[in-house]
């Protein structure tokens, strides 16, 4: 028999429809084995955990399918201690059953460091070696000393502490600083339209400290004051206005710009930033 009488003999039809349906079978059965792995169209909102204590976390995972697992801890004011501070993914997002929660659980007991050995270093390096010790910058002051931004003492809730001593981590630090053996003033800097971050810098800058820091109507989110601008100072800026080493600055803070009107000086290049995003 030739090829073409056997390609068209009821024999090859037969088993070509026959290998037909089996691969179209073998298709549909991968599909629903797919689906069914995936649980295609299942997913759900993942639930808020945090605030919770463990056991009522993990009983709240499991009513909606889900795991939970402690992967770290931490110790902040947020949440009470021992309930879950930090949770990933973040709630309401959808995943498939049978997913686990990873979370971060509040310390019973706060973290402590070794408070760093700060005296005698100029102020920027203290600064740096401040932020590395998970501790926190208060308030400088300044007195007459042969030295000119050093160090001269640290101190917490004012009494002085000594290097290795172990507090709390997040502590606020305060230093006594060296301004010379003058009564030294500086020039006042002009905060006008920069950020509370910006200005905190162009205040060190000058060697003096930043006051009480008041948001308006305006800022009611984290966001908002992130994006907020000083648009009042006091001591007010004026081109020639001097201000004593170690003084504090009060500013306002507003997401507005109509409330900073143009002025010789000024520096709107943070606001144009941030009103264009």
């Amino acid at each position: 028999m030739s090829l073409k009488e056997f390609v068209k003999s009821r024999v090859f039809i037969k088993h070509l429809a026959l290998a037909v349906v089996m691969g179209v079978g073998l298709i549909f059965i991968l599909i629903i084995w797919l689906n069914i792995y995936t649980r295609h169209g299942q997913s759900r909102p993942v639930p808020d955990v945090r605030g919770l204590t463990l056991q009522d976390a993990s009983y709240t995972a499991r009513k909606n399918k889900m795991k939970i697992n402690v992967i770290d801890s931490v110790y902040t004011s947020f949440v009470p201690r021992g309930c879950i501070a930090e949770q990933q993914p973040l709630p309401g997002h959808r995943v498939k059953k049978g997913r686990t929660i990873t979370v971060t659980i509040n310390a019973f007991n706060p973290e402590m460091v070794a408070v760093p050995d700060l005296v005698g270093l100029p102020l920027r390096q203290a600064l740096a070696q401040i932020e590395t010790a998970g501790l926190q910058m208060g308030q400088r002051s300044y007195v007459a000393d042969i030295t000119v931004d050093f160090v001269l003492k640290q101190k917490i809730h004012g009494v002085e502490v000594a290097p290795g001593d172990s507090v709390q981590k997040g502590m606020v630090i305060d230093l006594v600083i060296g301004k010379g053996l003058s009564d030294m003033h500086t020039t006042m800097p002009n905060l006008m339209g920069l950020t509370l971050i910006k200005a905190k810098d162009e205040i060190l800058t000058y060697s003096l400290n930043l006051g009480a820091s008041l948001f308006d109507e305006t800022v009611a989110t984290a966001s908002d004051s992130a994006a907020a601008f000083i648009y009042k100072q006091n001591p007010a800026y004026g081109p020639d206005a001097s201000i004593q080493l170690g003084s504090s600055i009060y500013v306002w803070l507003t997401t507005d710009s109509l409330k900073l009107g143009p002025a010789p000086g000024r520096d709107t290049t943070n606001i144009s930033a941030s009103e264009s995003n």
